[in-house]
């Protein structure tokens, strides 16, 4: 992948960062360090440091030229603050063609349809772009936000994870769900 996605949407735009956009994704992530929490491994203290996040754009920067990640973010319209984003990691090609879908979305626009939004326009942009045969998100099984809202983009359960991922420190069970390609 060389070109970097430039997705517009009502509020705002899907991109990529550069390393020396690191800021934009720092505020982000101490703003609403305590609202994702519940959702994400727990942290070191390097985690939310701007030097930490200029070496983990960078690598992701180098995944993305690879070709085995795509980690979005969505800016607001002024290109000035990180509202939410959307990763799509563990890019696998072959005979598979697929990928992991990972997101978030600061705590003020949280249930206004916003993140509906981005992930319709990024899956449309791996589908369409990348071509892969199917994207796959799980979810903890208290997290009814995103269980709502992966069911009304058309992903399916496909099974139950035992211990899955250690999430704010606790290894924690998973549903797992599956979007296929509808061209496919």
């Amino acid at each position: 992948m060389d070109t970097i996605p430039t997705i517009n949407i009502s509020r705002g735009i899907i991109t990529l960062l550069k390393p020396d956009q690191a800021d934009l994704v720092y505020q982000y992530y101490l703003f609403n360090q305590e609202h994702l929490a519940p959702w994400e491994p727990q942290r070191d203290a390097d985690f939310h440091s701007l030097s930490g996040w200029q070496e983990r754009l960078a690598n992701s920067f180098e995944l993305f030229q690879q070709g085995i990640m795509l980690p979005l973010v969505v800016l607001n319209q002024q290109k000035n603050e990180m509202i939410a984003c959307c990763n799509f990691s563990n890019i696998v090609r072959g005979v598979f063609q697929a990928c992991h879908l990972g997101y978030s979305i600061d705590v003020r626009y949280q249930g206004t349809g916003l993140m509906y939004e981005v992930l319709s326009n990024a899956i449309s942009h791996v589908f369409e772009q990348l071509d892969l045969h199917r994207i796959m998100a799980n979810y903890l099984p208290h997290n009814v936000r995103s269980e709502a809202l992966l069911k009304r983009l058309g992903f399916q359960q496909e099974g139950y994870a035992k211990s899955y991922l250690k999430i704010n420190g606790q290894w924690q069970d998973h549903i797992l769900t599956a979007l296929v390609n509808p061209k496919h």
